[in-house]
């Protein structure tokens, strides 16, 4: 008789048994609470902790570092003679009579009215050629890059270079010793870097909004002022408050091309009071601050465009 077969016996797979409560929550039964800390998170909350107290650092001593000098400014402008040789922080009294004698004795005032203007006409003019350009190029393929860079070489040489040139220029068009010669002049200069500023912008227009345009059967004019110029309209605020800035404080061309008070621009009337053998230090720290209140509002007005403008391009 044959032993018997020994029938093959399948184990049943038994599913692991889930934790209760108590361990899913970290304790025992009846026993106290544990708390499972991960080192990990807590190394990176140190690790993000060190870069953010450093830069909270850094931001104070860069916002004490560009403060100290426009309120020592201040400070030596409603101070006399002698508190300015004897180097004190803080006048003893308010000398209010420097801000009287600079408004009412000097050419400061009229010389600040014609900086505005020259640097708003000559901003809007750059602007306006610059878009155009820039739209041309970066739209239209008119230039490759070799036209473009030639385009923007004339922006490489130092000022003093054009200094004799354009006072040639200026003086057989009879335009010397003029604002519309300086704003000219100065429209110009900064033609471009506009041009350099804008393509990027001009560059990041959707396309699929000039090819809709196109099929509607728009220019290319009215494209640009239909389509391009509601988009590109913080970047132009950007730009032309940049430009405008750079045309206020220009020096160099204005003390050459300007020769008397009709035309002279802030910058070479503040010079002007370096002239004395013995220069009131006070009056001279007046005409400073007088000088630096219209760019300083300009950029707390347009603050929030400038940093928009700036940002337009990078997030499209």
């Amino acid at each position: 008789m044959s032993a018997p077969t020994a029938l093959p016996v399948r184990e049943a797979s038994v599913p692991a048994a889930r934790p209760g409560p108590a361990a899913q929550a970290g304790r025992t039964p009846g026993g106290p609470s544990v708390v499972v800390r991960s080192p990990r998170r807590h190394a990176g909350s140190r690790a993000g902790f060190r870069p953010s107290v450093l830069g909270r650092v850094l931001s104070i001593v860069g916002l004490v570092g560009a403060l100290v000098p426009p309120l020592y400014l201040v400070s030596v402008s409603l101070m006399g003679r002698d508190e300015t040789v004897a180097g004190v922080l803080v006048p003893a009294s308010p000398r209010w009579e420097n801000y009287a004698t600079v408004l009412g004795d000097s050419e400061l005032p009229l010389a600040v009215g014609v900086s505005v203007l020259v640097a708003v006409l000559a901003a809007l003019i750059s602007l306006a050629g610059g878009l155009a350009a820039a739209w041309s190029i970066a739209r239209l393929g008119l230039l490759s890059g070799r036209g473009v860079g030639v385009l923007l070489s004339p922006w490489l040489l130092p000022p003093v270079v054009a200094v004799v040139p354009l006072f040639l220029l200026l003086r057989l068009s009879g335009l010397l010793n003029t604002i519309p010669g300086l704003v000219l002049v100065y429209a110009l200069v900064n033609l471009p870097v506009v041009l350099w500023l804008l393509l990027s912008f001009v560059a990041k227009v959707p396309s699929e909004l000039i090819e809709a345009a196109r099929l509607d059967g728009a220019g290319e004019w009215r494209i640009l002022r239909s389509v391009g110029l509601p988009l590109l309209a913080p970047a132009l605020v950007a730009v032309g408050l940049i430009v405008g800035l750079q045309n206020y404080h220009e020096f160099l061309l204005a003390t050459f091309l300007t020769q008397g008070p009709e035309s002279r621009t802030a910058p070479v009337v503040l010079s002007l009071f370096y002239g004395d053998r013995i220069p009131h230090v006070g009056r001279i720290a007046a005409a400073g601050v007088i000088t630096a209140l219209p760019p300083v509002l300009a950029a707390l007005l347009l603050q929030r465009r400038l940093v928009s403008g700036l940002t337009h391009g990078a997030s499209r």
